[in-house]
């Protein structure tokens, strides 16, 4: 089973402000509250994720090897993130609307271990919740 959520918000902020948050893989990876620690590889467009999950047959932290697939600046990014226990992708693009942006995100979860599916689709609402209050901390505060 593939859990897939597509969710939209509006922001005041300027379209720049959502792109330069929304872009970060750093950043991105921050909101997620499954991710424990994360490092990033200079110079390249990957990061890897140590993430927990709450899950019977996972003991440990999984290693999710996330890369950006998909570079539009300044208004398209899409990752996609491999593990042995799952593959997620995360799509996002910024689109600017009267007064301030709209970003349309959307996540899809493969499970490849029993439960990991199971939690996203329990879960994936407040990891997105999650996001969206992130963006709306440092883009909605004054510059």
């Amino acid at each position: 089973m593939t859990v897939r959520v597509r969710r939209a918000f509006e922001f005041d902020a300027p379209p720049e402000r959502i792109w330069e948050f929304i872009s970060d893989p750093g950043k991105r990876a921050t909101a997620i509250s499954v991710v424990e620690s994360y490092r990033l590889e200079e110079g390249t467009n990957r990061a890897t994720w140590e993430v927990s999950l709450p899950i019977p047959f996972l003991n440990s932290t999984a290693t999710v090897e996330t890369e950006d697939v998909e570079f539009d600046p300044p208004r398209h990014v899409k990752f996609v993130g491999r593990s042995k226990v799952m593959r997620v992708t995360g799509e996002h693009t910024v689109e600017e609307i009267d007064g301030g942006t709209r970003l349309l995100n959307e996540f899809v979860v493969d499970g490849r271990v029993p439960g990991v599916e199971r939690f996203f689709k329990r879960n994936l609402d407040d990891e997105l919740e999650n996001l969206e209050a992130a963006l709306r901390r440092e883009t909605e505060s004054p510059a």
